[in-house]
């Protein structure tokens, strides 16, 4: 008999099918047991009674113990009241793999217990909606890029300098005494693909030294980076919100189940998935953060309470532009006719999850570049093979960083990135 999975159950009414997986829980009441099965692709309740699966059948169902491996075999019945529509009714029972004193049991457990645990804790059902979220929001990232002609580029781990300042950076020995750097981004690698392959994204771990331990923050994350020659700052802005309008739709189309499952309530993206962000300058924050009683200096950056204060403020991401440059990277192009401004922006989550992407238009001009870097006081060697893309044919490009575990933070509305990574690595986190 073909094994059946239970996201494929509703469409087995009537039939008989064997179910390989595990048991989450089980009660029992008179010579009737019900049983509560996972199998990764969702839950079902399978129900033993005595009078129609036999003694030794009704035993083992009672006597199985949480996360104990199962085969099961059983009619498919139809149960409008389940919450995957459907029930199994148990024939055959087979104990796979027994599992004794399984430690997460159902009574609550601290967060660094669970953390402790993460190997086992990813089987609940929270972490596993979570998990199915992630997995759909990174196909859907390749979708996106992959229907508009980008070629997907790898760049490496291993950084010969910073990208934006070195005082986030983990160091590593390399062969002969050699130093490197784990990659804080793939942008200026991204950037040669994009003049030689014209749309290009990176997507994997980036690693930041951050010493610190608020909800917003892990020492090792994921960003997905595209870059696109002849791309300037206005369709860059339509490129970040396009995307993220996409993402959201596409978790909207096939993971609405999951968001629930978590407690996340649909309604709260849909404007979201429509577009539309609204967009305002740098200056124009102040405004309304002086507004808001949290006035800052011309020149200032905003930390995370100043984004939860503009992000507030509106049902879908807000884009903020035109940063001041003494804030931001080296590399990004300064606005017309004002270089104390950038063409840069932020785009910030509502609901308090602040930003999720950074982008620019990029730098063209090789003299205005070795200028940047000079001023930086960064190693001018180091930057020799990025100075030679403005050196043969140079054209205006642009790109951004999506902060993936951000993303989804906001999304499925959890409170910590660490709970929407499989395994976090943090200050306070290294195990398992």
């Amino acid at each position: 008999m073909i094994p059946v999975r239970i996201a494929d159950l509703p469409g087995h009414v009537g039939a008989t099918v064997e179910l390989r997986g595990w048991l989450t829980g089980s009660r029992s009441s008179g010579k009737i047991a019900f049983l509560q099965l996972r199998d990764g692709s969702g839950f079902v309740q399978a129900v033993a009674s005595h009078a129609e699966a036999g003694t030794a059948t009704f035993d083992l169902a009672r006597a199985l113990t949480q996360e104990s491996a199962v085969r099961v075999r059983g009619e498919v019945r139809a149960d409008p009241r389940s919450p995957s529509g459907v029930e199994l009714f148990v024939r055959e029972l087979e104990r796979v793999g027994s599992s004794e004193e399984y430690p997460i049991t159902p009574k609550e457990h601290g967060v660094e217990f669970l953390m402790e645990h993460r190997h086992l804790h990813l089987r609940h059902r929270a972490p596993w909606a979570i998990m199915r979220v992630r997995d759909e929001v990174e196909r859907a990232i390749h979708d996106f890029f992959a229907t508009r002609g980008f070629v997907r580029f790898d760049a490496p781990f291993f950084m010969p300098t910073a990208v934006e300042g070195t005082t986030n950076l983990f160091e590593i020995d390399v062969l002969d005494d050699q130093k490197a750097y784990l990659s804080q981004s793939g942008q200026l690698y991204a950037e040669a693909g994009a003049l030689a392959l014209g749309a290009v994204y990176t997507f994997g771990p980036t690693f930041r030294a951050e010493k610190s331990k608020t909800r917003r923050h892990l020492l090792e994350f994921w960003m997905v980076e595209p870059e696109v020659a002849f791309l300037e700052h206005e369709a860059n802005m339509q490129l970040q919100e396009d995307f993220v309008a996409y993402l959201v739709g596409r978790v909207l189309e096939r993971r609405a189940a999951e968001l629930e499952l978590l407690g996340r309530d649909p309604r709260r993206l849909e404007p979201t998935a429509g577009g539309g962000f609204p967009r305002i300058t740098y200056d124009e924050a102040l405004v309304l953060l002086s507004e808001a009683g949290e006035p800052l200096a011309w020149g200032d950056d905003f930390g995370a309470p100043h984004e939860t204060l503009l992000g507030e403020r509106f049902d879908r991401p807000l884009i903020i532009e035109r940063y001041p440059s003494a804030v931001k990277a080296f590399y990004m192009e300064p606005v017309p006719g004002d270089p104390t401004r950038a063409l840069c922006d932020d785009v910030i989550a509502p609901e308090g999850y602040g930003e999720i992407i950074g982008g620019s238009q990029r730098i063209h001009d090789l003299a205005l570049l070795e200028q940047r870097i000079a001023e930086h006081d960064l190693p001018r060697e180091a930057f020799d093979w990025y100075l030679d893309l403005r050196r043969y044919g140079s054209v205006p490009h642009s790109g951004f960083g999506l902060g993936l575990e951000r993303t989804l933070a906001w999304i499925t509305g959890v409170h910590h990135l660490r709970e929407v990574i499989p395994f976090p690595r943090m200050l306070t986190r290294m195990h398992p």
